[in-house]
């Protein structure tokens, strides 16, 4: 980063925090390239308007913030926020058993991922509300793809920014602990239901964020090929890119409390649901916002091979935050 850059962030942090005080909310940034701890916020559907700009900003300098102490949101004042925020898509293109308006998470992940990214209409940003907890473990980790593009070298960063991904909904589901319930024909039946319908999509590697105009590394287990490349050069080609996504320093770790509410950027992180807590029962309800369509360096958007979302979300455009114009 050359000292230009750091002055012109050093400004923007002094405005951001003058805007924060304005809005009556207290921001703590939990890392240097990710994660915030917002106070002073009641979260519901009659949030003023000066907050819920707030909360946008929050979010897009610190990729995640998270809010804890806010029990008095259910299912239904978590769907009016969210609304406040924007465009709630359906809980997931084909997961129709695990909810109607949110999706019921009683699993982890357990692999890295952005949500999603199988369609070409990548969810912008998500809602999750802690509801059941274990006694231990069921941590969420999230990574900044901002920071691990900023860090790559020149020559890495050029050959990124060439690079197309193919995305697809049929991957490898064996370290999946979300989807490993028992089913019929040798695959569990959540897995079954998750690739009811194919999806396939072209992504660029490198994707230009619409509202701060930062550049991301758009990866995670969606990815299955690189266009123009074999499926060994794939593999230890995404090995080092995912290396350099999830490095301790871009990354930021949550503990769940029951009153925890954390919202992240879709456009900006990968996540992690650490399954780490047994045959506990663990819930979390999430709610995704829509989104719009990726573009690489050049403005080329991706292009859609198979699948139809349209009944899964809107395409919505989300223009430049004046806080990031030049």
């Amino acid at each position: 980063m050359t000292l230009a850059q750091i002055e012109i962030r050093a400004d923007r942090e002094a405005d951001a925090a003058k805007f924060y005080r304005q809005a009556g909310i207290t921001v703590d940034k939990l890392g240097e390239h990710i994660g915030a701890r917002l106070g002073g916020v009641r979260l519901g559907g009659d949030l003023p308007a000066e907050q819920v700009e707030a909360i946008r900003l929050a979010l897009a300098i610190n990729k995640v913030v998270v809010f804890d102490d806010q029990h008095q949101v259910d299912d239904d004042s978590q769907y009016a926020f969210a609304e406040l925020l924007g465009t709630p898509t359906e809980p997931h293109p084909t997961l129709t058993s695990l909810g109607t308006r949110l999706l019921t998470i009683d699993r982890a992940a357990n692999t890295w991922h952005t949500d999603v990214t199988f369609v070409d209409r990548v969810p912008k940003a998500s809602i999750l509300r802690a509801v059941t907890l274990p006694e231990y473990g069921g941590a969420t980790t999230w990574a900044s793809t901002v920071a691990a593009y900023e860090q790559l070298p020149k020559p890495l960063r050029a050959l990124t920014e060439e690079l197309w991904a193919t995305h697809s909904n049929l991957y490898d589901y064996a370290g999946r602990t979300d989807l490993a319930d028992a089913g019929e024909g040798g695959k569990p039946a959540k897995y079954q239901e998750f690739t009811s319908t194919e999806y396939e999509t072209v992504h660029p590697v490198v994707r230009v964020h619409p509202e701060t105009g930062e550049r991301s590394l758009l990866l995670g287990h969606f990815a299955k090929s690189f266009r123009g490349l074999s499926a060994t050069e794939f593999h230890g080609l995404y090995q080092l890119l995912q290396a350099r996504i999830i490095r301790l320093e871009n990354t930021f770790r949550w503990n769940w409390r029951l009153g925890d509410v954390a919202i992240w950027d879709n456009r900006a992180t990968q996540h992690y649901g650490i399954a780490d807590f047994g045959d506990q029962e663990r819930e979390l309800h999430r709610i995704t916002l829509a989104g719009d369509i990726p573009v690489d360096v050049n403005g080329s958007p991706s292009r859609v091979i198979q699948g139809d979302a349209s009944h899964y979300s809107e395409i919505v455009d989300s223009p430049r935050l004046e806080f990031f114009a030049a």
